[in-house]
């Protein structure tokens, strides 16, 4: 069974509420963010009987580990310290890792973390010990927007659908991530020369 997040971006205000409870509950070293918010923004003007109006978006999606099928992460690391445990969700054994990087290179999504501190790499664990105790990641349930969710994997398909990507994510047949996309109702009107990604991060 693989275990998935359910990410709503039509409703995430990118308040970084989720980032804070994660940092808050991992106690995370400054620079080292397991859960990201990226702003989109995006526009462009568009003639309506010969007068020009201005057509601005933007929207907001929050990132962490996509507990990949095939987590590129793994297979880069050569000590074998990124692996997947019991549960099926990627974790770092620390007496493994040797802070080379490789893992952090490979993964698409930026999960895993470089921690200057301890010169090592970290990444969400999608919060296995509250799994353990029946709980939900703590990003999930601090959400005041109720935009994100947890559970198996293929329950969160059967509750919210198949869609697993929107800009700027990844093609996901890149690792075949286990993760249920609620796309912005403005998403489709993204393209390369009119749209940017914003990645404001001051936590």
């Amino acid at each position: 069974m693989k275990y998935s997040f359910y990410i709503n971006s039509a409703d995430c205000t990118g308040c970084k509420t989720c980032q804070v409870a994660c940092k808050d509950k991992n106690n995370l070293d400054p620079g080292v963010d397991w859960r990201r918010i990226y702003e989109i923004q995006g526009g462009d003007w568009q003639s309506e009987n010969g007068v020009f109006r201005s057509y601005p978006f933007a929207y907001n999606i929050s990132v962490s580990c996509m507990n990949c099928e095939n987590p590129l992460c793994v297979s880069a690391c050569p000590t074998k310290a990124m692996h997947e445990d019991e549960m099926g969700i990627v974790v770092i054994d620390p007496g493994l890792c040797i802070g080379c990087r490789y893992c952090e290179w490979a993964c698409p999504y930026g999960a895993p973390q470089y921690d200057p501190v301890l010169k090592a790499m970290t990444k969400c664990n999608l919060c296995n010990d509250y799994i353990k105790d029946g709980l939900k990641p703590s990003c999930v349930d601090s959400c005041p927007m109720r935009a994100l969710d947890f559970g198996p994997y293929e329950q969160m398909k059967a509750k919210y659908g198949t869609i697993n990507r929107t800009f700027p994510l990844p093609d996901p047949v890149l690792t075949n991530p286990s993760v249920v996309i609620k796309p912005h109702k403005d998403a489709h009107k993204v393209d390369n020369e009119t749209s940017y990604l914003t990645e404001k991060e001051d936590l």
